[in-house]
């Protein structure tokens, strides 16, 4: 079983020592599926997204919410590999689930987002949250705390037990084969905060979550995976004038894949959130920072391509083979101060669809989000408009979501004849990488 120990060498000092032995018999075996299709949901409404003939579903799990260090008389308690019993809430793995279970039982995959919201509980946030976090960050995302002790061991104590959970051979609670550590990491200031950090700083600590977390699924599936999550920024950083708060995903990746080397590697995967240059213009086919080589400032998806290359080269390999790529987090803008707006959001998803179904490395395509959000900072990304007054309750369906739905069967093609003048291209077979220019919104 992959263990990773602690020495304890001076009083607050930790130590991450891995080992990578084979998994426990008792792991479940069963292979990561392939599913016939890459079309995947940030899921909020379950029939909805099963109506959709979604594949892929990607749910948040907020760890805060999740464990009890003072348990409760309704507790569920769990005992690691370690031997430590571990306290975890009831109605929230309910909540989980309530949608995990039918949407395997659809045969979907779930992958869970892993996130670390700062609790207000005093406890909690000792457990959880890294001891560098910074108060001013705007989002009150921390990083996991891999600088203690305690904080180790509920993060693989948590690890472990959800895996268990959710890797069991009858499927009890439903069935999750992707794990996705963390949100957006080189933008950590903002998503996974450490407070001021440079690349090196952040991907070591990310790095001992990461393998954390890998380390717990195999003891529960030999083939279930664990994601880094990158955003859209590739050689540039979200902040240039903001030292030690972003860096570029390139040099994330190289300091992360370099640091695992050197620890004893493991075979973790990518989970890319290739928005459009401007996040509220869907026309990512005008991106003039998404250019076809490995210096690109942004991987959009006018060059979604140059990850899936870069990603083959030998350093970055594991036995041989590229990491998998999964797009966990984008979305289309819609407009409204564009007569056409809804027209060219549902455009360019198909544009982008298209892509990415001719992409060998790519597994999953899913979108954010399913429902319009009113506090997404003016951004309106969903399948579903939300009801005035309301902060996500759904009112009706955008021009998106037919072609969505329809976007894996044979009407495909019917369904996606609208976007062909929008776009600009004459045909869906035209090299997909080439720059034209939008009809005007």
């Amino acid at each position: 079983m992959p263990i990773s120990r602690l020495l304890l060498a001076l009083p607050g000092a930790v130590l991450l020592v891995c080992s990578s032995a084979a998994e426990p018999a008792s792991a479940n075996p069963e292979p990561f599926p392939t599913p016939a299709s890459k079309k995947g949901l940030q899921v909020e409404m379950l029939d909805d997204a099963l109506a959709l003939g979604i594949k892929h579903a990607a749910l948040n799990c907020n760890l805060g919410q999740l464990i009890e260090p003072a348990p409760g008389p309704g507790s569920v308690r769990w005992q690691s590999s370690e031997g430590r019993e571990f306290t975890f809430n009831a109605g929230y793995l309910e909540a989980l689930d309530r949608k995990i279970k039918p949407l395997s039982e659809a045969r979907v995959v779930v992958y869970l987002i892993l996130l670390n919201y700062v609790p207000q509980d005093p406890a909690k946030r000792t457990i959880l949250v890294h001891p560098g976090y910074n108060e001013g960050c705007p989002n009150h995302v921390a990083a996991f705390n891999t600088a203690t002790a305690e904080g180790i061991a509920w993060l693989r104590g948590t690890a472990e037990f959800l895996a268990a959970r959710y890797s069991r051979p009858d499927a009890a609670h439903g069935r999750v084969w992707g794990w996705i550590v963390g949100n957006e990491v080189q933008s950590h200031w903002y998503w996974y905060n450490l407070g001021r950090a440079n690349v090196e700083e952040v991907a070591d600590a990310y790095e001992k979550a990461v393998r954390i977390v890998h380390d717990a699924v195999r003891t529960a599936s030999q083939h279930g995976r664990v994601y880094l999550s990158l955003d859209h920024h590739w050689t540039w950083r979200f902040d240039p004038n903001a030292p030690g708060m972003t860096t570029g995903g390139k040099m994330l990746l190289d300091e992360f894949a370099r640091i695992a080397r050197e620890r004893g590697d493991f075979d973790w995967h990518l989970a890319q959130h290739p928005y459009s240059e401007d996040l509220r213009d869907p026309r990512f086919w005008n991106d003039l920072s998404a250019t076809d080589d490995f210096d690109s400032p942004r991987l959009t998806y006018q060059n979604l391509e140059v990850l899936t290359r870069y990603l083959a080269r030998p350093g970055l390999l594991h036995r041989g083979e590229p990491r998998r790529v999964i797009l966990s987090e984008q979305g289309f803008n819609f407009r409204a101060d564009w007569p056409t707006g809804e027209l060219v959001q549902a455009a360019a998803w198909c544009a982008a669809w298209r892509k990415v179904v001719r992409l060998d490395g790519i597994d999953a395509f899913i979108l954010h989000r399913h429902v319009d959000h009113a506090q997404e900072g003016g951004l309106l990304l969903g399948l579903w408009t939300f009801k005035p007054g309301t902060i996500s309750t759904p009112d009706r369906q955008r021009r998106m979501y037919e072609p969505f739905r329809l976007a894996d069967t044979p009407e495909w093609e019917r369904a996606f004849a609208f976007a062909l003048p929008i776009i600009g291209w004459k045909s869906w077979d035209e090299g997909l990488r080439q720059s034209s220019a939008a009809g005007t919104p």
